[in-house]
């Protein structure tokens, strides 16, 4: 859970939502006995922390590429 609210506050927000969504499955499905669907909601949690991630840093990279690619521009 820690993970998923992390990514969701410093990398992307949209996927951070669905890692959350699904983290806060897990332990709901493990109390009501059903350990394979917790294990499903823990697979699907940790994959939208990985796209998140993912995400998060190919944004960034774009936004440094615009910035560069403006401040070249604006000195010529």
């Amino acid at each position: 859970m820690t993970g998923a609210i992390l990514v969701t506050l410093f990398c992307f927000l949209p996927t951070g939502i669905a890692a959350i969504v699904f983290a806060s499955q897990v332990s709901e499905k493990w109390k009501a006995g059903d350990a394979v669907g917790a294990a499903e909601s823990a697979r699907k949690a940790r994959l939208w922390v990985i796209v998140s991630v993912v995400a998060g840093c190919l944004m960034w990279l774009l936004l440094i590429v615009i910035g560069l690619a403006a401040d070249t521009s604006t000195t010529t």
